[in-house]
């Protein structure tokens, strides 16, 4: 590194290099001849510094992080279309079929049908990538005329859209790659293979779960809620499609029967007592504290694939309330109805229920 090498040193380095009966002071011969040089090689050594950031992973950013990890076969995530669920509506209610290929709008995004799933139900894919295209529910108008289309609605997501990876995230899963060695099966491969699947936000491995040469693998979607059931039929198709199971058609070597699920909900209610400053009413800070828990929950959902087990603790949901302005203190708060942290297993992953507040 080069910080060291600033304008002051490099040009006091060059002046005590010149004879000490020589003026050196601003503004004399020697200093106005040596100043500029100085100024340009203040300016190599930043560029150096920069280009030897750039050189390495754990300091790259960018288009150099990207180069940096394809060299070792790990290129960035790119982002993902949401697929959902749409259901059609022709008179009294009853289903209705749309062409495939037609389009529908919901605000600033359009929803192309790609798929029948029955009769009036259609998979539509967002032609907006990224997360966006996870957000909306509600109606959908058509772009151009259907017949016989009276209404038509946007439902369950399918399959998460995802952002393009950040650098933080290409980093993380560059330097797990390179520690745990995704090979022939085991099950750091395993975990690359399935997270790489657009939808898929962690899996956890289950050697051997039902016997030797049976692998479990557990999803959570990339919006950090269980998978759907299209989603886990996609998995379980790269990985090891159900015809012919365990006979090396999908991803997962042969002699491996691989079974793919998903993580299940775990509601959990809260209630506690609350003191408030003056003037303060539980109504003008249920929304707020309500959004405080959630947000608790969310980031244990996304540490989910790291850790063995979940633990919603009453001392990180305390703390997250009395960050809610207006609140003094919080006592007495339960979960689901006991006072004491909730463990969940393996394959849980925590939801937000209701809040119950006391004044």
């Amino acid at each position: 590194m080069y910080e060291h090498q600033t304008f002051q040193t490099i040009l006091n380095r060059m002046l005590s290099r010149v004879p000490a009966d020589v003026d050196k002071r601003e503004g004399s011969i020697i200093y106005d001849a040596l100043a500029p040089a100085a100024l340009e090689l203040t300016e190599m050594y930043f560029q150096l510094d920069t280009n030897l950031n750039l050189s390495l992973a754990d300091t790259s950013s960018g288009e150099f992080l990207e180069r940096r990890t394809a060299e070792f076969g790990v290129e960035r995530e790119k982002a993902s279309k949401a697929r959902r669920k749409g259901l059609f509506y022709g008179n009294a209610d009853a289903p209705a079929d749309v062409p495939v290929g037609s389009r529908f709008g919901a605000g600033d995004l359009r929803y192309a049908v790609v798929r029948r799933v029955g009769v009036g139900v259609f998979e539509l894919e967002c032609e907006t990538a990224g997360v966006t295209g996870n957000h909306y529910f509600g109606a959908l108008l058509p772009i151009d005329y259907i017949a016989g289309l009276v209404r038509a609605e946007l439902a369950d997501v399918l399959v998460p859209g995802e952002d393009e990876e950040t650098d933080e995230a290409l980093r993380k899963r560059f330097f797990q790659g390179q520690k745990e060695k995704p090979f022939g099966g085991n099950v750091a491969d395993y975990k690359q293979k399935i997270g790489n699947i657009p939808g898929v936000g962690g899996v956890k491995i289950f050697p051997a779960w039902q016997g030797g040469g049976t692998v479990k693998c557990t999803l959570l979607g990339s919006d950090f809620n269980p998978p759907s059931a299209a989603l886990i039929e996609e998995v379980q198709t790269a990985i090891d499609p159900t015809v012919n199971q365990g006979k090396g058609w999908g991803l997962a070597p042969m002699g491996h029967t691989v079974t793919i699920d998903g993580v299940q909900n775990v509601k959990i209610d809260v209630e506690t007592t609350i003191t408030l400053g003056a003037g303060v009413t539980v109504g003008q800070v249920q929304g707020e504290i309500e959004a405080a828990i959630s947000s608790y929950l969310l980031g244990l959902r996304q540490t989910w694939a790291e850790e063995s087990q979940l633990i919603v603790r009453i001392s990180q949901i305390d703390a997250r309330i009395l960050t809610v302005s207006g609140v003094n203190d919080v006592k007495g708060t339960r979960l689901n109805g006991e006072t004491a942290n909730i463990t969940l297993s393996t394959e849980k992953i925590p939801q937000m229920g209701t809040v119950k507040l006391h004044a």
